[in-house]
């Protein structure tokens, strides 16, 4: 009987044991972690000399500023050149798709006029010279001498009508083609150089802050070389890290509370990635122990951050919401 009764009392207090570690409340999740604000480096994507560099270290700066410029004296001529090009290109489609002019054509109407009445000439006078060879009046040399005449006539009445058909028709469909071809090459030649033209000008991608200044005015750079370096000011990005007994507990979208060490002001934000692998390896052979030693890299998006908050900056995670808390 006391047998029974001591292990029904065992059997209750390892169930209750049970649930006290699964559903007991647990304490709120701190973590720890570092401001990661995003640098951009900034560079020409056209080679120069640097012509001005209009912000020191430190200045703010609104995106699409013109941060520098380069001397674009050589990117300017090479647009003119390029315009010159299209204009060229577009006259000579132009006149291929309108064909020759009314007076071009009656030109070579003219001319075929004047080849028939020519190749007439010479086929009477062959007729007429053929007619006396009977009675021994010309020679046979004269003879052929006027065959080969009226030949030629006859010949320069079909070069005549040739060139009327191709006045009258126009260019040929390919010859046009050909055309289009060079005037679409034309305007991609000059599209290109508006955009090196365009790249003489370095503008800042997004609003940031100035934390370096790399080149001066005279410097002569080559495309991607950096000029700038511009910190970002937003996105603001906190990488902390979560243990592996804790992983549990948190998940995308938990909304987190952050703070400094030098400020009671509180900031906001949410977890935005976790990494699927673990920071640190463990090793071959490991025990139970140094299982539970893996972290796994977070990284906090912080909604409404300010400058005070600075790259590197050693910060306090809370988290408002854990992933278990709103199961």
């Amino acid at each position: 009987m006391l047998a029974g009764i001591a292990i029904a009392l065992f059997v209750v207090i390892a169930g209750w044991m049970v649930w006290r570690r699964q559903f007991a409340a647990k304490p709120p999740l701190r973590l720890y972690g570092n401001v990661d604000i995003r640098e951009v480096q900034l560079a020409f994507r056209q080679p120069g000399r640097v012509a001005a560099m209009k912000f020191e270290e430190g200045d703010v700066v609104e995106a699409g500023a013109p941060m520098a410029l380069l001397d674009a004296a050589s990117y300017r001529d090479a647009l003119a050149a390029a315009e010159a090009a299209v204009a060229i290109a577009r006259a000579e489609r132009d006149k291929m798709r309108r064909g020759l002019r009314p007076q071009e054509i009656a030109q070579a109407r003219e001319a075929l006029n004047q080849a028939q009445a020519a190749a007439l000439d010479s086929r009477r006078n062959f007729e007429r010279q053929s007619s006396l060879l009977a009675t021994g009046a010309v020679s046979q040399r004269t003879v052929d001498a006027a065959r080969a005449a009226n030949e030629q006539a006859a010949a320069a009445v079909k070069s005549a009508q040739a060139a009327l058909s191709q006045a009258t028709e126009g260019a040929r469909a390919e010859d046009i083609e050909a055309a289009e071809g060079r005037l679409a090459a034309a305007e991609a030649a000059r599209a290109q150089a508006a955009t090196a033209l365009a790249d003489a000008t370095l503008r800042a991608p997004s609003d940031g802050t100035v934390s370096a200044r790399v080149r001066e005015p005279g410097s002569m750079v080559t495309s991607q070389s950096p000029v700038y370096t511009l910190s970002l000011d937003a996105p603001i990005y906190v990488r902390a890290y979560v243990g592996e007994p804790d992983l549990g507990r948190i998940a995308p979208g938990i909304q987190v509370q952050v703070r400094t060490d030098g400020s009671s002001k509180v900031y906001h934000g949410q977890v935005g990635f976790i990494s699927p692998r673990a920071e640190f390896t463990p090793k071959t052979v490991e025990t139970a122990d140094l299982r539970t030693d893996l972290v796994y890299r977070l990284r906090i998006v912080v909604r409404d951050a300010d400058r005070a908050l600075r790259q590197g900056m050693p910060v306090t995670i809370d988290v408002a919401d854990s992933a278990s808390g709103g199961q």
